[in-house]
């Protein structure tokens, strides 16, 4: 389903991920899935023209894998190093921290960026 997204709509799409998680009884992954899905929409916010993007939200065996995917094909980078309380890279930091892997996967006209929390 795609989205045109605002800086309110993370609070929205953390409400429909508990919503999932809850009932596949994957709650302990929650609180970090939620944060990371945030910085994730707060990027598209930030950085596609457009803010436009699609969510996929998907069980997996032993837990469960988001995908966020926009038109934009610049790459989100991990930046190096850097002051931990600079705006540029510190999302996808926390990313890094509180799920399991992540990764950008380049498509024909944008990224899909993801990531997976083992439940």
């Amino acid at each position: 389903m795609g989205f045109t997204v605002s800086e309110h709509s993370a609070g929205h799409m953390r409400r429909i991920l508990r919503w999932f998680l809850v009932r596949w009884g994957l709650d302990k992954v929650a609180d970090g899935a939620e944060l990371a899905l945030t910085e994730l929409v707060a990027n598209v916010v930030r950085h596609v023209p457009d803010r436009g993007c699609s969510v996929l939200i998907q069980r997996r065996p032993g837990g469960l894998r988001v995908e966020v995917t926009d038109n934009c094909p610049a790459a989100p980078r991990l930046t190096p190093g850097g002051d931990p309380l600079d705006e540029g890279g510190r999302g996808l930091r926390l990313v890094q921290a509180v799920t399991d892997r992540w990764g950008v996967l380049p498509r024909s006209a944008g990224k899909t960026v993801w990531f997976e929390c083992d439940g």
